[in-house]
């Protein structure tokens, strides 16, 4: 039960809510039993009297039924407005919480869990959390203080009377709860875990639909799907058969409570001790008095699909980001040199070191390159750069400072990146550019398309700065999604420049006209561009070779030609077969 307590602690800025909704739920209860309770007395008080030919006082019993109604309707719209605005609130300060806690495992933690899965994190598991609160919590709560005062109540009129109420109001709302929660445990776990395989397997599908329809794989896809759907409908189908069940069984338990009421009462009318009114009255106040324990069963059953979705949210929030942020933040580089001092990194899970024993220096405003064939561990210099990972050995300092003595956000402030994956948004061209400099103005955003060559294609679309690229840009070719990522780099005018294989893929004619951009985009920047093609480096400064996470050549080419070309004919072998 550890997940209940923490999601108490995380509930903790709308306990004022929670408790005016419980209050409200609580006063609405009281009030349509005391309704159904006076109603009974009243019917039958007045036939008594009309029967009996006496005069009765109708006006009081009528206010307190009118009076009841008014407070039940009343009460009931203040429950539902106040729980229901407690639940969004909260609902929409989870999803928070969660981002807040995911973004900083990003990219390294998150590399295990496919994005489906994240998207059943933060919206079904979240979704099901609300269910601990208006379809537990409250429930439980009305539930404890109705039964209190029902016994309460009935001891006043006979203590038999008070024990038989309260013992079929525990068994039904006690013993039917705790035998709905076992039996709901399990499925509710598998729920949260099928709903998160099924959403996973229906975006593959739809994502990798033309690799499926080629190779004619779409059928069995759709098998896959449908299994996962089946086993889910087969759980929640047990789920309601269960709910329905206890449904019947707590009907059960109040016409047992009721007769077994009777056959207590009726010996006391007999007696005098009871008036005929009374023993309609509490016959009535038996039957509706279960309506305080008819939701336990389900909130109980429920109580396991909240508990999984709970685990599978902490199971992302406790896990540990890839770097530490440092306790006293490094102020900001009063320069932007970069240094790569002795460093060594492995993966997880990996035996071979990605990178090892890496040195290099990059001035303020030079411009060095980084090549090697695939897995010869650029990207991982970038990703070490970034602060995504951290070197096992070894250091890598910005402006004279190591960068793990940086906030990660401090330091990728000063970092633009330009990169083969550019990654754009569903949203407008606008919205894209903006992602870099949200206060950038429209004369900004032109200026930067015009320096990327992007401005003359943007400015002849309909809606021009205003059009939507669709999901990770798919309206767009690939030479005017990495200019956009140009000007995007242009508008955050950071003083570092990565370049992570900006032409890889382009034709003669794009790329051409991409690297006069990048030209613009490199002017006074500190510079670090990787690649796998030993051609156009005759604008970089200096060139480390990287060969299996080693480095094989570093220098100006004039000054290390021999072991350049060596370590270039594998490189251009690869170029030239591509």
């Amino acid at each position: 039960m550890n997940e209940l307590r923490r999601l108490w602690q995380l509930f903790r800025p709308y306990r004022v809510w929670m408790l005016v909704g419980t209050l409200a739920a609580i006063l609405t209860l009281l009030a349509n039993v005391t309704l159904i309770a006076a109603a009974g007395w009243f019917l039958t008080a007045m036939a008594a009297a009309g029967a009996a030919g006496v005069a009765m006082n109708y006006f009081t019993p009528a206010a307190l039924i009118r009076g009841s109604a008014m407070i039940r309707t009343a009460g009931r719209y203040g429950e539902r407005l106040v729980n229901h605005e407690a639940t969004f609130r909260l609902i929409a300060s989870l999803r928070v919480w969660f981002y807040q806690h995911l973004e900083p495992l990003a990219p390294a933690r998150l590399q295990q869990y496919h994005s489906g899965d994240l998207l059943s994190r933060i919206r079904a598991d979240i979704d099901a959390l609300d269910n601990l609160y208006v379809r537990v919590l409250v429930p439980v709560a009305v539930a404890n203080v109705s039964i209190v005062l029902f016994t309460i109540f009935l001891l006043f009129y006979h203590p038999l009377l008070a024990l038989s109420g309260l013992t079929f109001l525990v068994l039904a709302g006690v013993g039917l709860p705790i035998w709905s929660q076992a039996r709901g445990l399990v499925p509710g776990r598998r729920i949260a875990e099928d709903e998160a395989a099924l959403r996973t397997a229906v975006i593959d599908g739809v994502q990798g639909l033309a690799e499926l329809t080629l190779y004619g794989a779409a059928e069995r896809q759709a098998q896959h799907i449908d299994s996962l759907s089946r086993r889910l409908i087969a759980d929640q189908t047990r789920l309601s058969s269960d709910h329905g069940l206890t449904q019947a069984a707590v009907g059960l338990c109040a016409s047992l409570s009721l007769w077994v009421l009777l056959w207590i009462a009726i010996p006391l009318v007999d007696d005098g001790r009871l008036m005929p009114p009374q023993l309609a009255m509490l016959a009535l106040f038996t039957l509706a008095s279960f309506e305080a324990v008819a939701p336990l069963p389900q909130a109980f059953q429920m109580l396991g699909r909240t508990l999984a979705a709970a685990h599978r949210l902490f199971a992302i929030v406790d896990t540990e980001p890839a770097v530490a942020e440092p306790s006293t933040p490094s102020p900001r580089p009063e320069r932007f040199d970069i240094e790569f001092a002795d460093v060594r990194f492995s993966y997880p899970d990996t035996p071979r070191p990605a990178v090892s024993g890496i040195r290099l220096q990059v001035p303020q405003g030079t411009r060095a390159a980084v090549i090697g064939a695939t897995g010869s561990g650029k990207s991982t210099l970038f990703n070490l750069l970034l602060r995504f990972w951290a070197p096992d050995s070894g250091s890598i300092r910005v402006g004279g400072h190591d960068i793990l003595d940086f906030h990660g956000d401090d330091l990728r402030r000063h970092i633009a990146v330009v990169s083969q994956h550019t990654h754009l948004f569903d949203a407008t061209i606008r919205e894209n550019l903006l992602i870099a400099n949200p206060d950038a103005p429209q004369a900004a955003i032109e200026a930067a398309c015009r320096v990327a060559q992007i401005h003359d294609f943007i400015a002849e679309l309909p809606e021009g700065y205003d059009t939507w690229v669709g999901e990770t840009g798919v309206r767009l070719s690939g030479g005017q999604g990495r200019r956009i990522a140009v000007a995007r780099a242009l508008l955050k005018d950071a003083p570092i420049l990565l370049l992570d294989e900006p032409t890889e893929g382009l034709d003669a004619a794009t790329e051409r006209d991409l690297m006069q951009a990048l030209d613009t985009l490199m002017v006074g920047r500190t510079v670090l561009l990787i690649t796998h093609r030993p051609a156009g480096l005759d604008w970089v400064d200096q060139v480390l070779v990287l060969d299996q996470g080693r480095e094989l050549a570093r220098g100006d080419v004039s000054v290390v030609p021999q072991a350049m070309q060596a370590a270039l004919l594998p490189l251009r072998a690869e170029a030239e077969t591509r």
